[in-house]
């Protein structure tokens, strides 16, 4: 329960952060299906945490752990991705899902080789040159 309490101290004392830089998704999906074999969570750093939160929100059950990157972050991928890429539920995805890749994001993040978003970086000086 500490672990939790500690993310969501994070997630707050991140908003006071000083100096921010806004990074922008450009693109369409070539729907690989890579995003949905191949996740992270910022937020969760354990087994342990991953099965608080599908207790918390049971939608999570979705998902199940894959593995473990080279820096030890765990890997998530969601049942319902087809052989062909695809979502088999698409219907009934999850909010998160129908709004991937958000068009803002407020840290940097990797997309997978080959997908058809690129991640622009816009950072305080481009806005002063508007």
């Amino acid at each position: 329960m500490l672990d939790f309490l500690e993310v969501i101290k994070n997630e707050f004392l991140s908003y006071f952060v000083p100096e921010k830089v806004e990074y922008k998704i450009e693109g369409e999906c070539k729907k690989c299906g890579k995003c949905c074999r191949y996740m992270y969570s910022f937020d969760t750093y354990t087994e342990k945490e991953f099965k608080f939160m599908q207790f918390l929100f049971p939608s999570y059950r979705r998902f199940y752990i894959r593995g473990k990157d080279e820096s030890g972050n765990l890997i998530f991928a969601c049942k319902y991705v087809t052989e062909e890429g695809l979502c088999s539920v698409y219907e009934k995805r999850l909010p998160m899902c129908k709004r991937y890749p958000a068009k803002k994001i407020y840290y940097p993040g990797k997309l997978h080789e080959g997908c058809g978003y690129k991640i622009v970086k816009k950072t305080f000086e481009e806005y002063l040159k508007k």
